[in-house]
């Protein structure tokens, strides 16, 4: 007996594609205009945002050389700051000791704080709280510095001195806790202060990149009996490292150039107290914002070097959370 086979599957025969050549005038042709204004425009804007930080760089560096060349006293160890005398003599000692001391505590008060509401909000918080929270914070975030520096002055400093007491008569044996009972408007004030200030800046960056933890991480750690902190512990935390180190040092750029809040809430001086309760110090910020405006052009050029010191910390600052993100592109939102 024949058997005929018959083809019912009559596939229709494969389309040609186009070769490369083909294609690429083709694309070229529909979107040339538009791609070459965007080149255009978003190079452009680079070159432009490299022009204006070196413009400003050698503005800085070159009234900075004129006020360090008369300077009699040593710009990085000189304890004061005297501009308007013959001969005058100023340093950054006790600014840059200033900035950097508050910053730190700043930094030790945020961060923990910063990181705990973050996952609160991203792994405990009921749905229906999680809005209203982020929403108060992103507020927080854009609540000018003058305001917080009111805040602190009629606020926070009148109910300092019962911590300062505290931890004078508990921890003043170490002498950076020894208070002299003035008005608490010191470093550990000023700190305080900074670390309410970026505490929403850390909050919503860290919250950010917890929620980008990979689901199938955290339901894996869940599968092999995983509690809800041990799968923060070992999926959530070691993910969202570097973003959360990222946003901390976001914050400390924030800290570093505070100016308006810190001359409102900080008795300054031109001395280096080992206590962190009595009153004195001082931050490059502030100091150019109380003396800017009553020095003469020599003092501004002195001003000014001070100025160039607090921009290259910024710079290195920001560069190095820059370069923190670029480890991981999913922090960055592409592939830099």
């Amino acid at each position: 007996m024949d058997i005929t086979t018959h083809n019912t599957t009559d596939a229709p025969p494969p389309t040609p594609q186009p070769t490369e050549a083909e294609r690429k005038p083709a694309a070229r042709g529909a979107t040339r205009a538009g791609d070459r204004i965007f080149l255009g425009l978003s190079r452009g804007s680079g070159i432009l945002l490299l022009v204006i930080m070196a413009a400003i760089a050698v503005f800085l560096t070159y009234r900075a050389t004129l006020a360090i060349s008369k300077d009699h006293g040593n710009f990085l160890t000189t304890l004061e700051w005297n501009t308007g005398v013959q001969p005058p003599s100023f340093g950054i000692a006790v600014l840059a000791y200033g900035t950097v001391i508050s910053s730190i505590i700043a930094m030790v008060l945020a961060v923990p704080i910063a990181v705990a509401i973050a996952l609160f909000l991203t792994h405990y918080a009921p749905r229906r709280l999680r809005g209203p929270i982020a929403y108060v914070i992103d507020l927080l975030a854009a609540v000018p510095s003058i305001v917080y520096g009111l805040w602190g002055a009629l606020v926070l400093v009148p109910h300092l001195n019962g911590l300062f007491g505290w931890l004078n008569d508990y921890l003043g044996w170490t002498g950076i806790f020894s208070w002299e009972e003035t008005a608490p408007r010191s470093m550990l004030t000023v700190g305080i202060l900074l670390a309410i200030m970026i505490l929403p800046v850390i909050t919503n960056v860290s919250r950010e990149v917890f929620r980008q933890v990979p689901q199938m991480h955290e339901e894996a750690a869940l599968a092999l009996g995983a509690t809800r902190w041990e799968v923060i512990r070992m999926a959530v935390l070691p993910f969202g490292r570097s973003g959360v180190i990222s946003a901390s040092m976001l914050g400390l750029g924030r800290a570093l150039g505070e100016t308006m809040a810190v001359a409102t809430v900080l008795s300054p001086d031109f001395l280096i107290h080992a206590s962190l309760l009595n009153t004195g110090g001082g931050t490059f910020a502030q100091n150019i914002a109380s003396k800017f405006g009553e020095a003469n052009e020599f003092g501004r050029d002195a001003l000014i070097a001070s100025g160039l010191v607090l921009f290259v910390i910024t710079l290195l600052v920001n560069g190095a959370a820059r370069m923190i993100i670029a480890r991981r592109a999913e922090y960055s939102g592409a592939n830099a």
